[in-house]
């Protein structure tokens, strides 16, 4: 078994409650921990005894550009295309930070984590 890792996912995307960030949007920052079987792969140095990073960026990027109120149900949903489409992944460990969030604060970040196990 082994690990892919996407980290810092870049997007600007329009998430949030407030009527304004869903008009001026945001800088997001996404981290993508995926568990698979690395064994073929790192014997065969072939890419389709592996998981496409190609294709997990490309899941993020397209879920990140559909407007959500909340980053947990963004986040939610990039978990669930990922083990639909990508049946050889057994676990998606997820952060989606908003960058310099309008809190009131200075605050660099703000990040959810999920994680869930392929049932």
């Amino acid at each position: 078994m082994g690990f892919i890792k996407l980290k810092n996912i870049r997007t600007y995307s329009y998430h949030g409650c407030l009527i304004e960030e869903g008009k001026i949007g945001s800088d997001y920052s996404v981290d993508l921990k995926v568990k698979t079987d690395l064994r073929q792969s790192s014997i065969t140095d072939n890419l389709v005894d592996t998981v496409d990073y190609v294709l997990l960026n490309q899941i993020v990027v397209e879920e990140m550009a559909i407007r959500a109120n909340l980053l947990e149900h963004v986040a939610q949903r990039i978990i669930a295309r990922i083990l639909k489409e990508v049946p050889e992944i057994s676990r998606v460990i997820l952060g989606v930070s908003k960058l310099n969030p309008p809190i009131g604060g200075d605050v660099e970040a703000v990040t959810i984590e999920m994680e869930e196990y392929r049932s």
